[in-house]
């Protein structure tokens, strides 16, 4: 994540979770009586995709995956099904750096890298930094300013941005509340294909 450590170890199993969507996302679409034809309309992505998607002939993506969970109205991890923590001896240590707490969701050396964030209110001036790598964030709860470059933006629960963090950045709790977001961050030029701010159902 942008302006916070990382943490290297491979996460078992990420190719069987990624195997499991397609036949998940048609249980749950049948479950709630939805037609592909409705959930295109309702996502715009096209019947084809979804289909291959329910199949397993594309392989899931954000820019798939975040449309038919707000369609769903069902959080993403729920979505994709993640394995749930059954041990407590290997469940991630959050990272404490000042205001802000990360929740590591990947354990693996380079490549993308993906984290649970809290982060309290702070009185301090944004102070942007620049850094190699591209960055996606999605708000869970709370509001995120974003102030990127020239821009100043507050995100919303359910709203995302991407950019390239050689760009001058900072991002903080927006009001008096703590602010939760999902940040996925790679390597320079590993993009995560989802636009900035989806528009709503």
């Amino acid at each position: 994540m942008a302006d916070g450590e990382r943490d290297g170890d491979q996460v078992p199993g990420i190719g069987d979770v990624l195997n499991e969507v397609g036949p998940r996302l048609r249980r749950i679409r049948r479950e709630r009586g939805a037609t592909l034809e409705a959930l295109s309309e309702a996502t715009g992505i096209s019947v084809s995709t979804l289909s291959r998607l329910e199949s397993g002939g594309r392989r899931p993506s954000l820019e798939l995956l975040l449309p038919i969970a707000r369609a769903h109205r069902l959080p993403l991890d729920e979505l994709v099904g993640a394995p749930p923590v059954t041990d407590p001896r290997v469940r991630s240590k959050p990272i404490v750096r000042g205001v802000r707490t990360l929740w590591p969701l990947t354990r693996r050396p380079g490549g993308l890298q993906a984290y649970k964030v809290m982060q309290r209110p702070d009185a301090s001036e944004p102070e942007p930094r620049t850094h190699e790598g591209y960055e996606w964030l999605y708000v869970l709860s709370g509001r995120l300013r974003l102030v990127l470059g020239e821009h100043d933006v507050v995100l919303e629960p359910g709203e995302a941005a991407e950019f390239d963090t050689r760009v001058p950045h900072w991002f903080g709790a927006q009001g008096d509340e703590p602010v939760e977001f999902l940040s996925l961050f790679g390597p320079q030029g590993e993009r995560m294909h989802v636009r900035a701010r989806p528009k709503g159902p």
